[in-house]
């Protein structure tokens, strides 16, 4: 049966594992391109030190996101996406630097950009959904809370 946002859910009303799964999957690969983006930059020492700063925000966003589907309670949860938020906005900021100094085209970055502000955009729904719930007795899987 589907959720009101679409998604699957299982007849007990949680969500399905493959649908758990998504987040860490997309997660994932984001980090996979974003290796991919700095294997490919020039060998400059200008294209290096950007594309050192992007590859530890872009590819540390997963690793956040991982540990806020361990978190003990509602404010480590929180804590662990706004860290997931923070490399994202941090990975944003290192794009536009490499399009703006000329060291790789933009258009070859819009993909990148536009994951880049989804995700961003689901982080932020996730933890304002649980910053608006008083009394939580389970944490729900962040997948749970993308609209």
């Amino acid at each position: 049966m589907r959720d009101e946002g679409g998604g699957m859910r299982d007849e007990g009303g949680g969500m399905r594992d493959a649908d758990r799964q998504d987040l860490r999957k997309r997660t994932k690969e984001f980090a996979l391109r974003i290796i991919k983006l700095y294997v490919a930059l020039p060998k400059t020492t200008e294209a290096q030190v950007l594309g050192k700063q992007v590859l530890r925000s872009g590819t540390s966003v997963g690793a956040h996101y991982r540990e806020a589907c361990r978190a003990k309670s509602n404010a480590d949860f929180i804590s662990k996406i706004e860290g997931a938020l923070q490399e994202l906005d941090e990975t944003l900021y290192w794009l536009e630097l490499l399009a703006e100094a000329n060291i790789i085209e933009s258009s070859r970055l819009d993909s990148l950009e536009r994951e880049t502000k989804e995700s961003i955009a689901m982080f932020v729904t996730m933890a304002k959904g649980v910053k608006q719930r008083k009394v939580a007795v389970v944490i729900p899987h962040p997948s749970a809370l993308i609209p």
